[in-house]
């Protein structure tokens, strides 16, 4: 008799695709084993299919419900959860988007889901203070220079050659007369005359840090991103 480990590895394995035969054996006799598992693999299926497309809404708009179900299904198949908590579900999906050969005419597609997986980071991110101006009035000027930012644990970078927030924007608000004048050779670029001191009043007007840290090292003023 196949222990527990067993039979919920050979289980894992028929809902993935990779066959039934080394659980059948373990089902009982009111369905075939077959239809048994058919049951569980369909319900597995649906729900991870229905957590990328509630994670990746852009995505799934900017290539339709049937292309998007094929490439869930694709995923699925290699990248399945690993966690029952289906909110943060897909962080591999924009690499495999990368990499699906169907979705290589649309170029900027698997930067809108990174950036749809950032948003969906902020919106379960923890709580946290963000740091208030005042933290820093009393910081002395001979260690001003080895002060770093860290960002309040809703924030992230996303990288891109392509205007892909003002993409998400509009699928997102099916504005479809934006979305075909959206040059896509238009992503921020740091200009010339960029200023820093500004910049980072912004963002600490904005709350996107949460405290600060002396490096052990004399460095500019930098903020410290997570991967």
């Amino acid at each position: 008799m196949p222990t527990l480990l067993e039979v919920q590895t050979a289980m894992r394995c028929s809902l993935l695709g990779s066959g039934d035969a080394a659980v059948a054996p373990t089902l009982g006799d009111a369905l075939t084993p077959a239809d048994r598992l058919s049951v569980y693999r369909n319900t597995s299926r649906t729900a991870l299919t229905n957590a990328l497309r509630l994670n990746f809404p852009a995505v799934q708009r900017l290539v339709g419900k049937d292309f998007f179900a094929a490439a869930a299904d694709a995923f699925i198949s290699h990248n399945p959860p690993n966690t029952a908590w289906l909110d943060l579900y897909g962080d591999g999906f924009p690499e495999f988007l990368q990499s699906f050969e169907p979705a290589t005419g649309l170029i900027y597609l698997p930067d809108v889901a990174r950036l749809e997986r950032a948003v969906g980071r902020a919106l379960h991110a923890v709580d946290a203070k963000p740091l208030e101006y005042s933290q820093l009035l009393h910081i002395e000027a001979s260690v001003q220079g080895r002060v770093r930012f860290i960002p309040h644990p809703s924030v992230s970078l996303v990288f891109s050659r392509y205007p892909v927030d003002a993409i998400w924007r509009a699928v997102l608000a099916r504005d479809d007369v934006t979305l075909a004048t959206i040059d896509l050779s238009a992503a921020l670029t740091v200009a010339d005359d960029f200023d820093a001191a500004a910049w980072l009043a912004a963002h600490l007007a904005a709350g996107h840090f949460s405290d600060f840290t002396l490096s052990d090292s004399e460095n500019p003023v930098v903020a410290e991103h997570p991967q």
